[in-house]
């Protein structure tokens, strides 16, 4: 393939990274429900074949496995335990629970913050000055040959974008509804003819009469 081609990005990452984005965790294990442990939360990037449970584990003892943990409903990984195996450079990093993580996942922000200088190159998520990508699937799409970033609307922006288009839609409709209306009531409505010369005598010719008082000899008085 020529520079820039499928083979070439795919190169770029590890084989298990993108499968890895792509699962679900912290689902019951199938295979060991009645185990106390049976909480897929552990990934095996030997064998990438999907979330592990503890007790599943038993028969990777000689892979690399790393476990997946959550912080407000997303999954991060410890950076100790992901930078072994992978560049996590220009990726913001947080601390919780005393510990330094990374997020998997983008997580794109309804409304950015104020005095925002920095936001992920991907999501546009608020960021420290010194990052470029909010987790790591950010930095797989941002690094890409083929990622072209789109201009994101706010929803403040996207709400009077909407309003303004359906009142035009609301106007533009009546506008034309009544101008139909009124080629169809020209088209059924006779004409008004004109004033012909005889009529228009006439009607110049007409006045309105001198009203006239009763004559006072009509009145009888009484002694």
């Amino acid at each position: 393939m020529g520079a820039g081609g499928p083979d070439e990005e795919d190169d770029k990452w590890p084989p298990w990274l993108k499968p890895l984005l792509s699962e679900s965790f912290f689902g019951q294990c199938k295979l060991h429900a009645d185990s106390h442990k049976s909480e897929c939360n552990m990934y095996c990037l030997d064998c990438i074949n999907g979330p592990l449970c503890s007790v599943c584990l038993n028969n990777h003892k000689e892979h690399h496995a790393i476990q997946i943990r959550r912080s407000s409903y997303h999954d991060v990984i410890r950076v100790s335990e992901i930078q072994k195996h992978l560049d996590i450079n220009s990726v913001q990093t947080y601390v919780i629970n005393s510990a330094k993580v990374v997020f998997l996942n983008e997580r794109p922000q309804p409304r950015p913050g104020k005095c925002v200088t920095n936001t992920c190159e991907v999501c546009d998520r608020s960021l420290l000055d010194s990052f470029r990508f909010c987790s790591l699937g950010c930095k797989i799409a941002g690094t890409s040959g083929k990622f072209v970033k789109t201009r994101k609307v706010s929803p403040e922006n996207k709400h009077l974008m909407t309003a303004v288009s359906d009142s035009e839609d609301l106007y533009g409709g009546l506008g034309r509804r009544r101008n139909n209306y009124e080629e169809r009531v020209r088209s059924f409505s006779p004409s008004t003819p004109p004033l012909t010369a005889a009529v228009g005598m006439r009607t110049a010719k007409r006045r309105k009469g001198i009203p006239h008082r009763a004559p006072m000899g009509g009145l009888v008085i009484e002694y």
